[in-house]
């Protein structure tokens, strides 16, 4: 993997003893180094692997929140350090106005992957991280909390130049349930929702379905077409990268690589050339799961109609071959044994 890191900015929000928010501007750019590319790359890795994204496109009425100054930067009116001073002045702003007591460290950086150009937009938190000295005294030291990042977006510039009419260069983290982070954050970079990445996965789930619904495959060569489905759009996802309507199609049927498109076609089922996906809505494709009222369940797709049946009627899952681990504690508890073998 190889990330070409162009301009990096970094600034520190923190909270006043009277827990009013204030921005610490660092007055240079971030020199560019070995270990500033590894910690690029380690945050785009994470960022690409945050499965809960939204897509946005920037507002016509909040041009000055983000889009005039990138613009400018763009055109060299404005350095990137002035870009990010005047990006932090706003997220304070909207902190404020939100109600988030966030501190940590803003990050602006501008890189190159592959054929692609971006700019990260993160607010990264830090802990505590523990080590012995050669002397045996405790050193303890703060490190950038990436694996908790929550607060953060990033624009593909490549995108933004050569085709917004799409409305999804922009990507945010949805953040965790109970904050409504994406709201916040798309304040914060005046843009509004675009392509719904959850809705275009049901359309992919329930297109693949219906062609192999009306396919002569037997139950086997299905379970095989869904698991090379999920696997494409998983890897995809994971390097940050759309779905390609031809490649998925060359996925479901190597044999013939237009024959799902053309179904597609065929049936007038609207699938773009290409798209983002949230693989969570497509993980049906290879696995069952819920949990309620006491109840985990989880099995493979392909057991569904074999070694489990589901009775729609009576609401009645039938499991015939239960896991050995499971069988035992079940014979164990029904026939009054406790967990270990007494001596006779």
């Amino acid at each position: 993997m190889s990330v070409d890191v162009l301009h990096l900015a970094i600034n520190f929000i923190e909270s006043t003893e009277s827990e009013q928010l204030q921005a610490q501007f660092r007055q240079e750019l971030v020199p560019v180094s070995q270990s500033v590319a590894h910690l690029i790359e380690q945050l785009h890795l994470a960022y690409n692997g945050k499965p809960a994204k939204g897509y946005a496109t920037f507002s016509d009425d909040l041009q000055d929140r983000m889009a005039l100054p990138l613009a400018q930067w763009q055109t060299q009116e404005r350095s990137f350090l002035q870009l990010a001073e005047q990006a932090t002045s706003q997220l304070v702003v909207q902190l404020v106005q939100h109600q988030i007591q966030e501190t940590g460290y803003f990050m602006l950086c501008h890189y190159r992957y592959l054929a692609t150009e971006y700019v990260l937009v993160t607010l990264l938190g830090s802990k505590d991280h523990f080590s012995v000295t050669p002397d045996l005294l405790l050193s303890t030291d703060q490190h950038l909390d990436i694996a908790r990042m929550q607060l953060a977006a990033r624009i593909d510039l490549t995108e933004y130049q050569t085709s917004p009419e799409q409305n999804k260069y922009i990507s945010f983290i949805r953040g965790r349930a109970g904050r409504k982070v994406a709201d916040f954050f798309l304040d914060f970079l005046g843009c509004a929702e675009g392509v719904v990445a959850k809705e275009q996965s049901k359309v992919v789930l329930a297109s693949v379905e219906e062609y192999l619904s009306a396919s002569d495959y037997d139950a086997s060569e299905k379970s095989a077409v869904r698991k090379q489905v999920y696997e494409y759009c998983e890897e995809q996802s994971k390097q940050g990268l759309d779905v390609h309507l031809q490649e998925l199609s060359a996925t479901i049927d190597s044999s013939d690589a237009r024959a799902f498109t053309d179904y597609c076609a065929e049936q007038n089922i609207e699938v773009p050339e290409q798209f983002p996906v949230d693989v969570k809505e497509l993980k049906t494709l290879v696995k069952f799961s819920g949990a309620g009222g006491g109840v985990s369940i989880s099995f493979e797709q392909k057991h569904l109609g074999e070694r489990i049946r589901y009775d729609i009627d009576k609401d009645l899952l039938i499991i015939q071959g239960v896991p050995p681990n499971l069988k035992d504690q079940l014979q164990r508890f029904l026939k009054g044994f406790s967990s270990f073998d007494h001596k006779s």
